[in-house]
């Protein structure tokens, strides 16, 4: 279990395959080759996410719609973008309650205030294998239009929060 209160630099999380990690940004080539575990970027991610990734989940932070904009249109993504919701959504609001308690953070604490709010700006990325088991299950599938990616955005189903 790690928590940063602050960003990593390139390559963090390669070949993750258990750790549960919790970063408020990330250089190029985060989650490369990650078979297993679970990411939580609460800031920017930069190029080449998630290549060779074959297992664990990624929640990131895209309140500007930047993520999506680079990696949702990006044909040779082999991952599932989706917006987390019941058992992904309380885990992932549990994760950044422990980041908060351990660190102090600040992009932590805003993002607790308003909960509900701040849920619908996660992407979560996972490998197809990994969507029918464990939290990613129950995540809401995103439909992208690949002309636009951040003005069409729409996600189907209800989107979860902590009550």
């Amino acid at each position: 279990r790690l928590f940063v209160a602050g960003k990593a630099g390139e390559r963090f999380a390669v070949r993750n395959s258990r750790a549960l990690a919790v970063v408020e940004g990330a250089g190029d080539h985060l989650c490369e080759y990650m078979t297993g575990g679970t990411v939580v970027v609460l800031g920017s991610v930069g190029r080449n996410f998630g290549a060779g990734m074959t297992g664990g989940i990624t929640y990131i932070l895209d309140q500007d719609g930047a993520f999506l904009a680079r990696y949702g249109t990006k044909p040779d993504l082999n991952l599932s973008l989706r917006r987390p919701g019941g058992a992904s959504g309380v885990e992932l609001h549990s994760i950044i309650e422990e980041h908060f308690r351990l660190t102090g953070s600040s992009i932590a604490e805003k993002l607790l205030r308003d909960w509900n709010s701040a849920l619908k700006s996660f992407v979560l990325a996972v490998p197809e294998s990994e969507l029918k088991s464990g939290s990613a299950k129950d995540s809401q599938p995103l439909q992208i239009n690949k002309d636009n990616a951040i003005d069409n955005l729409q996600v189907f189903g209800s989107t979860y929060g902590i009550g």
